[in-house]
């Protein structure tokens, strides 16, 4: 199996601007217009789950590691992708949901978390201890020491892990690392304020990378720091409820100078949600290799089955106990539990409720596998399954209508909603990217 991160790592050291989009989402449709887009290209497809979405526990999707890997394997059989151009990727995996403990038992979580992600066969694995817990000092910063050895830590949890796995499938391929303090907030910025974004300074980022270089080193991993290919750093974006921070090229030029000092690593982007395509590629040719998106796909795929929704009511408007109301029954089962949302919308509650539906930071997805809502989902979809009427087609979805009318795009309302989610995020990403180069 071609190993194409590292292929990418190598391609960025010749100068020549190939990376890759990593699709973080655990939204099965979602991730389904992703696997379509990337069979019709051709190109590589990286997903990830966050520690969030799928832990050993289940996480909010219900999954644990071993299960996200099989949605996805059976979603690349769905679809006719070829596994061996599927990249499975753990972000943030680390004490992030377990920072309410003390330190032994938040690591412990935390190890077993890796553990799990390595044993089921996820290839990237971004290590994340940058956060602090509850045994260490609110008031005071944590150390690159404390987060390199922790880390370090980690590290040789999923060494060991591979190593077990390697006695069931002889040819499984080494895990590649992704290390670095300087992360976004999972799931973008809380902030009722914004106060701007601070571009990590080279400095920074040279003592992340020389501490967790010796972290590895006294743990007994110089072995493993060989496929530690990218360190997370803040290039100044930034996905937030009102858009995005863009990046600005001459802002960072010193910290994309530093990379090329290093032959063998490049950046992780993160919260590179709503930045154009122009700037995509403009981070691709600076060094930040790799791209997350998140939200951007969520609410591309949320803004087509609004689309649907708007269509369903003139198509029903005459049978209103037909339609799915599938708008409505998601900000109920919102509202019901607020706990994914409240954090991140403020304002009044006419604010709060507009947010709640067409905010950029798109909590929506934190409720879309709930029952209420896959039903409603389901109900939208019957009732076009014999096509959109090509007035409402038309209306509400003018990208895809030419496509459909062309022959190109079938009136199907998923295939609809997946090409909505291709046109308005991913090949943004597919050309900033230029994955077809790896």
């Amino acid at each position: 199996m071609e190993d194409y991160l590292k292929k990418m790592v190598t391609l960025q050291k010749q100068g020549k601007a190939a990376g890759i989009y990593s699709a973080c989402t655990g939204n099965e449709l979602a991730l389904e217009a992703c696997m379509r887009r990337a069979l019709q290209t051709g190109t590589v497809l990286l997903i990830e789950s966050t520690a969030n979405q799928v832990d050993q526990y289940g996480g909010y999707t219900g999954m644990k590691p071993v299960d996200f890997m099989a949605m996805c394997s059976a979603l690349a059989k769905k679809t006719g992708f070829p596994e061996e151009r599927l990249i499975l990727g753990g972000d943030h995996l680390g004490p992030l949901t377990f920072a309410g403990y003390e330190e032994k038992k938040a690591m412990e979580e935390a190890s077993e978390l890796i553990r799990q992600y390595v044993l089921a066969g996820y290839t990237k694995i971004h290590i994340d201890t940058s956060m602090k817990v509850a045994s260490d000092d609110p008031d005071t910063r944590l150390s690159d020491e404390t987060i390199a050895r922790r880390g370090a830590e980690l590290a040789k949890v999923a060494e060991d892990a591979y190593a077990e796995r390697k006695k069931s499938v002889p040819d499984a391929k080494h895990p590649v690392y992704i290390v670095g303090s300087e992360v976004p907030i999972p799931g973008g910025s809380q902030a009722i304020v914004d106060t701007g974004v601070q571009v990590t300074k080279p400095e920074d980022f040279r003592a992340t990378v020389s501490t967790f270089e010796k972290a590895f080193e006294e743990h007994g991993l110089k072995e493993a720091w060989g496929y530690v290919i990218a360190v997370v750093v803040q290039p100044g974006v930034e996905e937030k409820d009102a858009g995005c921070t863009e990046y600005v090229r001459e802002k960072a030029k010193d910290l994309m100078a530093a990379i090329k000092e290093y032959p063998n690593l490049i950046f992780e982007g993160h919260s590179t949600d709503y930045q154009t395509k122009e700037k995509l590629r403009e981070l691709v040719e600076d060094g930040v290799g790799i791209l997350k998106v998140g939200p951007g796909l969520t609410l591309a795929m949320r803004e087509g089955l609004f689309a649907l929704s708007y269509a369903e009511k003139e198509a029903y408007r005459d049978q209103p106990e037909k339609q799915s109301r599938f708008m409505e029954v998601l900000d109920q089962t919102m509202q019901e539990n607020p706990k994914y949302y409240v954090n991140h919308y403020h304002g009044s509650d006419a604010e709060i409720a507009y947010k709640r539906k067409f905010s950029f930071s798109d909590r929506c997805r934190y409720y879309m596998q709930q029952p209420a809502v896959t039903e409603a989902q389901a109900k939208l979809f019957e009732n076009f399954r014999d096509g959109v009427p090509l007035g409402l087609l038309s209306q509400f979805f003018p990208v895809q209508y030419p496509k459909v009318r062309s022959g190109e795009l079938k009136n199907d309302p998923k295939e609809l909603v997946m090409d909505w989610v291709a046109a308005g995020c991913i090949d943004a990403y597919l050309y900033g990217a230029q994955q077809e180069l790896l």
